[in-house]
């Protein structure tokens, strides 16, 4: 097993957050974290940790044994997060996924705040009506895993889940079927070759982006006034956004999702919930400028 990031001994002043994956360089999270502190008047530090692919584990203990009070856990490691975890909420016990750990005592709770971000992104900053809607969800890994329930809650008329393997896209519907059934929710799971047709919401959660391929589903999935939205941003996101535009929906990419679900992580972990338009505003500018 690859060894654990080593710490340096931290200010016990100085709060220490991070966020692990792998890989993570290109991580913007310490960017809108610090700004959250900025804004909040919050003395903490976020960094971001590239944990080994065997060895998040011991990277994880090693970031509590230097101070660590709590960090945001990226792919690919957000169902071991989860595993690991003394305690959890139940919408990261519903996800099996946990994108969220805060100390607590010797353990750590896990959360899931990518569901709420993404639902907060769609219906405040997009406008986006999901209360009646359709809603096809691709994919059925830790992304669409967090993000199914606060969907679900959100009471569409229909929310269909297709993957290339059909069975991981059943077994998630059947983990959230009485979420659905609570929220009056059509809920059905297929392969990618079975998608349906002309929906309102269009959510691409797989691996194709990071592959760069444009879209897993054809354009027939695409309503009238669809939006589209690729879970990803910048690069990555480009083709699916690219392909949306071609068909006449409207695209958007997950860089609104990221910084509202950062939010709710500041707020479970300091206590306040930042405002989030600014921040938004900035990290646009620079991920547009870095085209």
């Amino acid at each position: 097993m690859t060894s654990p990031t080593a710490f340096a001994p931290m200010p016990e002043s100085l709060a220490r957050y991070a966020v692990f994956g792998n890989p993570i360089s290109h991580s913007r999270s310490p960017r809108i974290h610090g700004w959250f502190a900025e804004a909040t008047g919050q003395a903490l530090r976020y960094e971001a940790l590239l944990a080994p692919v065997d060895g998040f584990a011991a990277s994880l203990q090693a970031f509590a044994d230097a101070g660590g009070l709590g960090c945001n856990v990226t792919v690919p490691f957000k169902f071991e997060a989860f595993a690991l975890a003394h305690q959890a909420s139940p919408r990261a016990r519903l996800a099996s996924a946990a994108n969220f750990l805060r100390r607590e005592g010797q353990g750590w709770w896990a959360d899931n705040t990518d569901g709420a971000g993404l639902v907060r992104d769609l219906v405040h900053n997009a406008q986006q009506t999901i209360a009646g809607s359709r809603v096809l969800l691709i994919g059925a890994g830790g992304a669409a895993a967090g993000v199914l329930g606060p969907l679900l809650a959100e009471a569409p008329a229909e929310l269909r889940i297709v993957n290339r393997s059909p069975d991981k896209a059943l077994r998630l519907a059947a983990s959230h079927r009485a979420l659905a059934a609570e929220h009056g929710v059509a809920l059905q799971a297929d392969g990618l070759d079975e998608p349906g047709s002309a929906f309102d919401l269009v959510l691409n959660a797989s691996a194709s982006s990071l592959a760069g391929q444009a879209s897993p589903v054809p354009a027939k999935v695409l309503g009238s006034d669809c939006l589209a939205v690729d879970l990803m941003y910048g690069p990555a996101a480009r083709p699916f956004l690219g392909w949306a535009a071609q068909h006449g929906a409207r695209g958007r990419d997950g860089l609104g999702m990221l910084v509202e679900q950062a939010a709710e992580a500041f707020a479970l972990w300091r206590g306040m919930r930042p405002e989030t338009g600014d921040v938004l505003a900035r990290l646009r500018a620079e991920v547009d400028a870095a085209a």
